[in-house]
């Protein structure tokens, strides 16, 4: 039906005859002259009607919004002075000799170009919505994304190998979604939160080097880089240390970006501590681009009277830090209200500040409700240690060290951006050196900072129970501009690590044969050093097309609570239930 996508027609055509097919995304009469811009996945492309074409203007004058169409015509220069710059084919128009309507349409829920649409109507006529230009190039760089990604493992001698998706519930951190089994009655399969022990087992079946475009699926709360079901690239290899498998990934990453983005990464991506990160940035995904800092204020405040800080000071489960911002005494009393209000979300009690109006003039110099409170002695250390000048902010986080790291990293973030201090650009990174373990302290039990399958960075079993606390894994994560693109490990190879592992997890000897039984019978018939790294397709894509939500990278996504609008699910099925022995409750629940 067509020689040419209306995106691909320019100027090398002119003078020769093409066929178009797209939708009508706008008509316009003027003077008796039709214009309809035709529009497919690849762009825009003007068609004159004229009159004197008579079939083919009696057809265009009945044509409306996103009418399907065939257009055959001749390749003409624009007339002087109605060149769109912004079209690939913005320089040339096609002269129609025939129109064809293929398909009329009904009046459209919505244009394409109104942006002020609820998610919930985009989402239920889902079609027309990825009509819009702004998506379709966001799914065809995911697409490119994707095949570039292949293209790359392949050449490095990786397998594209496929794994179960009905599997057996394991804990991975998050809740499983459940099928019930037919042939089994009162069993059930679990959709896979990720193909963990599979990879893992094909490493022991030999295969060396894998990859796969995985779907995974999580019943967790959502956020707009979360979805129920989701899409990652999940990579194992053997004989491979951290090293390597950093090196090959990384450099996969900056051939991505330099081929579909035209951006140079850096070569190496730094790396970080997973403690430096909390320490400076009091979370272990930091943006880099912002150039703010914690500063940790403990040994100053630790004696002070001023218990709001002293306590915390004094407290080894608490933290007291400091952030300067630059030029920020310009923010009014309702700003720092607002940042504090903002604070609060995460389950500080406070923010406070220091305005810096003067640095010479010591207390005199300074505005705060909080000064008080404070010696000169703790004031003219805090502004040294945290290089404040004058006109700059200081704003304090203290109390439980989780709650301050989570409020000031926030902090951190939005007013970076609020005060257009985040650089322009990518900035990756490498988080190393996670602790193997965190305590649950409402559960007094430790558990895996990754995940139970994740290697500690000893061999001896005796070490691991002696320093559990203090134990580091050999974990790594790849992060970008503030964003966990990629998480994975040197996982566990040998029978008496993992069962050591799950006995420091709470997971006991019966436990652990009844869940992995599989995997411990595998690690004893020589198994091979091996490790790996999962990267989030939908984050990365995200950020590479500078979208706000993975929603917009996923063609049918489901909403924030985890419903289809399009197709109405999830839904009832009676008659499957009854034949899953299975029936409904008054409270919606099964049983």
């Amino acid at each position: 039906m067509r020689t040419h996508y209306c995106g691909e027609v320019n100027e090398s055509l002119i003078d020769q005859t093409v066929e178009v097919v797209g939708w009508c995304h706008r008509r316009r009469d003027h003077g008796g002259v039709i214009f309809i811009d035709l529009r497919d996945r690849e762009g825009l492309l003007q068609i004159v009607i004229d009159p004197d074409t008579r079939e083919a203007f009696t057809h265009a004058e009945r044509v409306r919004s996103e009418f399907v169409l065939r257009v055959k015509g001749l390749v003409c220069h624009r007339p002087q002075g109605t060149v769109n710059e912004n079209l690939a084919s913005g320089q040339v128009e096609i002269l129609c000799a025939e129109l064809e309507v293929l398909n009329s349409a009904e009046t459209p829920p919505f244009t394409l170009d109104d942006t002020d649409i609820s998610e919930e109507v985009r989402l239920k006529y889902r079609y027309i919505d990825l009509r819009r230009p702004t998506i379709q190039q966001r799914i065809l760089l995911r697409s490119k994304v994707v095949r570039h990604l292949r293209n790359f493992l392949d050449k490095h001698g990786f397998l594209d190998m496929e794994t179960p998706i009905l599997t057996r519930a394991t804990p991975e951190g998050a809740r499983d979604y459940l099928v019930p089994s037919r042939t089994h009655p009162g069993s059930v399969f679990a959709l896979p939160q990720s193909p963990q022990l599979f990879k893992q087992l094909l490493m022991m079946s030999g295969f060396d080097r894998y990859y796969q475009i995985a779907r995974c699926f999580r019943d967790e709360d959502l956020r707009a880089d979360r979805q129920p079901e989701f899409t990652q690239l999940d990579i194992e290899t053997s004989f491979m240390d951290e090293e390597e498998i950093m090196s090959v990934t990384e450099e996969m990453m900056r051939q991505l970006f330099k081929d579909v983005k035209g951006v140079e990464l850096p070569s190496p991506f730094p790396r970080m501590s997973h403690a430096q990160a909390l320490q400076k940035y009091g979370v272990d995904s930091p943006d880099l681009r912002i150039p703010l800092q914690l500063v940790d204020l403990a040994d100053i405040m630790r004696d002070v009277e001023f218990k709001v800080f002293a306590q915390p000071a004094q407290d080894p489960q608490g933290r007291i830090v400091a952030l300067k911002v630059p030029g920020g005494n310009s923010l009014t009393r309702n700003q720092i209200d607002d940042y504090t209000t903002y604070a609060g979300h995460y389950g500080a009690k406070g923010l406070a500040y220091i305005k810096v109006n003067n640095v010479a003039a010591g207390r005199n110099g300074l505005q705060s409700p909080i000064l008080k409170f404070l010696p000169d002695e703790a004031i003219s250390r805090l502004v040294e240690r945290v290089g404040a000048g004058d006109n700059d902010l200081i704003l304090f986080g203290a109390g439980n060290a989780h709650i301050v790291n989570e409020s000031m990293a926030a902090i951190r973030v939005r007013i970076g951006h609020d005060m257009e201090l985040a650089e322009e650009g990518w900035k990756p990174l490498w988080i190393v050196d996670f602790p193997m373990f965190e305590r649950d302290h409402k559960e007094g039990r430790f558990t895996a900072l990754h995940h139970p399958f994740t290697a500690p960075a000893t061999q001896s079993t005796d070490e691991l129970k002696d320093n559990t606390e203090t134990m580091l894994s050999r974990a790594y994560d790849m992060v970008l501009n503030g964003n966990e693109i990629g998480g994975g490990s040197i996982r566990i190879h040998k029978a008496d690590i993992q069962q050591a592992v799950f006995d420091l997890l709470g997971i006991g000897e019966d436990e652990a044969r009844d869940k992995f039984g599989f995997l411990l019978d595998a690690l004893k018939q020589g198994c091979p050093p091996h490790g790996g790294i999962a990267f989030g397709l939908d984050r990365l894509v995200m950020l590479m097309s500078d979208a706000d939500s993975i929603r917009d990278v996923i063609a049918f996504p489901k909403t924030q609570t985890a419903n289809c609008p399009l197709t109405q699910a999830p839904s009832g099925a009676e008659e499957q239930l009854r034949e899953l022995g299975l029936r409904r409750l008054k409270s919606g629940t099964t049983k």
